[in-house]
């Protein structure tokens, strides 16, 4: 006949709490407010909960089930606060506090009644874990990841296990001896929670880990510091327009502008404030051009503009359109508007074969040259046809 050891339960789940929580500090590389910390010391406080359970009869019941039961509710509000502190939001007071104070005080009242404290967790803690089942279900993002429907599910085991033991104890049907009881009820009570700790850290580490992923892969085509483009995501997107325009007889342009005087800036009021003037410029672009188009970061205060089926004079006329919206629209950094103004390359044809996003690039600088020569805050516009063909460089 198969038996139930119980203290062997609670000393798994003890050692799979502490087992989690050093891996979960093992993996956590920086700093960041991701939730992981607040997770993992939420499993240690865990651990500390069952072993107080596993003290029963040996400690004074204010310990080993008041004390532990205040600890358990604790671990709960730590859950919710890790997932809202991922989410980037901040717990309310009543979500974190008034359910342990609760706690606190429920258990206290009815400590000498085990039926009463196992409704009580039942509907205390599964309230808990449903505020947390709450924040996984509706986050700031469209959808939940794989990550957060692990901890879903073993926050909705957990619930089910903690309500299920409620309701058997109020037909009667619970162990009376106390917690320790062995029976199958309190074995699979026991065993839910075991595999609950490590299917929720799992859940948690899985859901950081994706995290990382798409920021990896925003960060290989993004610039960190305005969010447009990269020099190697408009290289790339150069190389396949400038193949279709080719083959589709469509015009193409290509706009290159640089910030005037961006050195003065940072000599004059901070790096701070260069910063900020490049993602304002950044801004105004991404604001005024279309879906279709893509607005990246050349290198320093360098930005190009991709224009697919654009001919060379609708791309002067956006050129002078963007280079006016910057001129009228001061950079606000510190309580002070920064004058800002920018001179703009243009290059736009129809593209014949032989032709590369190389010669673009060099018939756009060119322009742009020309339009700092002439007094900067213009824009200059250039032909395809006036600059030699060139052998295509490799990417940045």
């Amino acid at each position: 006949m198969l038996s139930f050891d119980l203290p062997t339960m609670l000393l798994m789940t003890v050692a799979s709490s502490v087992t989690m929580a050093v891996a979960i500090v093992a993996v956590r590389h920086n700093a960041r407010k991701d939730g992981l910390g607040l997770w993992s010391i939420a499993l240690l406080l865990h651990a500390c909960a069952y072993v107080l359970l596993a003290l029963r009869g040996r400690v004074p019941d204010m310990v080993s089930v008041v004390l532990a039961n205040i600890v358990l509710s604790g671990v709960f509000a730590l859950m919710l606060a890790a997932v809202l502190q991922f989410q980037g939001r901040v717990p309310r007071w009543w979500q974190t506090a008034v359910p342990v104070a609760a706690t606190a005080v429920l258990f206290t009242v009815f400590v000498e009644h085990y039926v009463a404290r196992l409704v009580i967790a039942g509907m205390l803690f599964s309230a808990q874990l449903g505020l947390s089942l709450w924040a996984l279900w509706r986050p700031p993002q469209p959808t939940p990841g794989r990550g957060a429907r692990l901890i879903m599910v073993g926050v909705t085991l957990q619930a089910v296990s903690l309500m299920a033991r409620a309701a058997l104890a109020v037909g009667g049907q619970m162990p009376t001896a106390g917690l320790l009881e062995a029976s199958p009820i309190q074995f699979l009570t026991f065993f839910a929670t075991f595999v609950v700790v490590i299917l929720s850290s799992l859940g948690m580490i899985f859901m950081v880990k994706d995290r990382a992923d798409a920021d990896n892969r925003y960060f290989a085509t993004h610039d960190e510091l305005t969010g447009v483009a990269n020099r190697r995501a408009l290289i790339q997107a150069l190389d396949r327009d400038v193949a279709h325009a080719v083959r589709s007889g469509e015009p193409y342009a290509l706009l290159m502008l640089d910030v005037d005087h961006f050195k003065s800036v940072n000599d004059g009021h901070g790096h701070r404030a260069g910063d900020q003037v490049l993602c304002h410029v950044a801004a105004i672009l991404r604001a005024r051009l279309r879906a279709q188009d893509l607005v990246g970061r050349y290198g320093g205060e360098e930005f190009v503009v991709l224009l697919p089926g654009t001919p060379a004079r609708g791309a002067a006329g956006l050129a002078e359109t963007l280079r006016e919206a910057v001129e009228q629209t001061p950079c606000e950094y510190g309580g002070r508007a920064i004058p800002v103004t920018v001179s703009i390359g243009v290059c736009g044809a129809r593209l014949e074969g032989g032709d590369t996003w190389d010669r673009l690039i060099h018939a756009a600088d060119q322009a742009l040259y020309a339009a700092k020569a002439a007094g900067r805050n213009r824009v200059e516009c250039v032909a395809l046809a006036q600059e030699p063909p060139r052998a295509p460089a490799a990417p940045a």
